[in-house]
């Protein structure tokens, strides 16, 4: 059930682990907290608790190297190499591993998975960037616990790889295109507990945005007994996984 793979990135210009499990069903997309690796969701149990879901070919669960969350949070990193780095984990989620799961799933004709995309944390924002950017691939993106605006990681900066990485900054500002109309029919789940360490404010926010260009969202307040924490994730995504998928 499980598939680990590893390649060299010449976008990211290092090697990047890439691990599935599942047989069958809707693939998942599913990023890491800041600092995690494609097998961080097993270590924190989240594979075991999608595992009904995983045994009936309901899902097929992705995950790649946090690339661009490892430096986010580099105190050694400028905010303009920050966002350059952003701007290339897009590119190699777009350009390799977006091919990767289309060979894994046995299909040649781009946009017709309807990849879901899924995330706690800066994984949240990566689901929703990558959404947001890329409607042709992904269909729906469940953000839990989400980091949406990563300007105060900026230094003061605001350069072009930052605004058009993150879809705070460059949604407000898209005008009609193909983007926006795909983007109109597709899903955003924003879930966030009112606990410790959360800021639901971070899911209003970009609920606002996303509703002033009329993209279907949803706010799902999970209460002040749910942490910013993976024991509320794991409660999260195989409730919205087994609703969507």
């Amino acid at each position: 059930m499980k598939l680990r793979e590893q390649w060299y990135s010449p976008r990211l210009q290092r090697d990047m682990t890439v691990v599935r499990w599942g047989h069958y069903g809707t693939p998942v997309l599913l990023f890491p907290t800041a600092g995690g690796d494609a097998e961080e969701c097993e270590r924190f149990l989240m594979i075991r608790a999608l595992m009904p879901l995983l045994e009936a070919g309901r899902i097929k669960i992705y995950s790649c190297d946090s690339a661009a969350g490892q430096v986010w949070f580099d105190p050694q990193c400028s905010g303009g190499h920050r966002a350059w780095m952003q701007n290339q984990f897009d590119s190699f989620v777009y350009n390799e591993l977006v091919p990767a799961i289309y060979t894994d799933c046995r299909v040649s004709q781009r946009g017709s998975l309807g990849i879901m995309t899924a995330g706690a944390s800066i994984g949240a924002f990566n689901a929703l960037a990558a959404l947001c950017r890329h409607p042709d691939v992904f269909s729906t993106a469940i953000c839990m616990s989400g980091t949406y605006d990563l300007s105060r990681w900026m230094n003061g900066e605001h350069t072009l790889d930052f605004h058009f990485s993150s879809p705070l900054h460059f949604l407000p500002h898209l005008g009609d295109s193909e983007q926006l109309a795909a983007l109109r029919r597709r899903f955003i789940i924003l879930a966030t507990g009112e606990g410790r360490w959360e800021d639901p404010g971070q899911s209003w926010q970009a609920a606002h945005i996303l509703g002033q260009r009329g993209v279907p969202n949803r706010v799902d307040l999970w209460g002040p007994d749910r942490d910013h924490d993976w024991t509320t994730w794991r409660d999260m995504l195989p409730r919205y996984l087994a609703e969507h998928a």
